[in-house]
Parts: C-alpha cells; sequence; structure tokens
C-alpha cells in the first residue's frame, strides 16, 4: 500500500481559501458601504455599553450599521445612528432602537481618536460589529470620504483585477 503525504495534494481546486479568522470570533454585521465611501486608514477596536435586550438582538444578527458614525462628546466616545431592532421577547424592558450608546475605550485611545478627528476631512465611522469572547465589539476605521471619481477608479482597478484573474484560470 503505497501512501500520498497529505501536503502534497491540493484540495482547493481553484477555489478561494477562506480569511483566517480569530478563535471565539464571530461576526454579527459590516458596513460594506463604509469601504466604498471612505478610504480606510487606521483601525481600532472598541468595546461598546449594551442593554441586555441589545445583546440578544445582536445574537440574532439583527443590527445594521449603514447609517452609523462616531463621535467624541465631552471627553467621551459615542456610536451614533446604529439600528438594533427590538428584541421580541423582552416586554417592557425593550430597548429604543436608534439610541447613541457608549464605546469603551481607554483615555489615550479617545484622545488620539479625538486628534484625528480634528484634522480635516477624517471621519470615524463603524466597520463591524462581533462578538469576542462572548463581548460586544466593534471595529472603528478612521478615513477620508472618497470623492467620486475615486469611487470610479475603485470599482475600474476591481473590474481589471477580476478580468485578469479569469485569464489566469483559463489558462
Amino acid at each position: 500500500m503505497t501512501r500520498t503525504p497529505t501536503h502534497a495534494i491540493d484540495t482547493t481546486m481553484g477555489k478561494k481559501k477562506a480569511k483566517e479568522t480569530v478563535p471565539g470570533k464571530k461576526i454579527i454585521c459590516s458596513n460594506r458601504k463604509a469601504f466604498h465611501q471612505y478610504a480606510i486608514s487606521q483601525k481600532l477596536e472598541a468595546g461598546i455599553m449594551l442593554l441586555g435586550s441589545e445583546v440578544k438582538s445582536c445574537r440574532a444578527n439583527q443590527v445594521q450599521l449603514g447609517d452609523a458614525h462616531i463621535r467624541i462628546m465631552q471627553g467621551e466616545a459615542f456610536l451614533i445612528g446604529a439600528y438594533i431592532s427590538e428584541y421580541t421577547f423582552s416586554n417592557q424592558f425593550n430597548h429604543e432602537t436608534d439610541r447613541t450608546r457608549k464605546l469603551l475605550l481607554h483615555r489615550k485611545e479617545i484622545d488620539r481618536l479625538h486628534a484625528r478627528l480634528q484634522q480635516k476631512g477624517e471621519t470615524a465611522v463603524p466597520l463591524s460589529l462581533y462578538f469576542l469572547k462572548g463581548k460586544v465589539k466593534v471595529e472603528i476605521g478612521i478615513g477620508k470620504g472618497k470623492a467620486l471619481h475615486d469611487k470610479r477608479q475603485d470599482i475600474k482597478k476591481r473590474d481589471v483585477n477580476r478580468d485578469m484573474q479569469r485569464a489566469m484560470r483559463r489558462g
């Protein structure tokens, strides 16, 4: 009986490999529109203060980050405009869907973020919401808004790369 080494066999057969993820990280919601509208230059992870019914809605993936943004008010960071739908099984103790939620950051991180946001054109937007070791975390992206011609250039680059990949697969 001949044995073939397992490391020599390619089982992907041209399929894309799955992205490496952090163990224990479960993505709730991602803001794909943010990468289209902003040139993200820096990422930051923050905790978020949620009520119990909000956490249960997050576990049911009933979250939207489309129009959300981060603002620094009175020395604290807040997530504004994130929609977490009401949890259907909580009766009188339900939460407001569009309320302002406090972000949990260290003082130095808030000061750095505030300094970046004071620069002209800089914006902080939530990129994704996820569970990490049972806690809800927010990935914050800091960047500048893209102009229309920048968006068009990105679309052209993506189309050219897709065409090159197709040509490479065909041989």
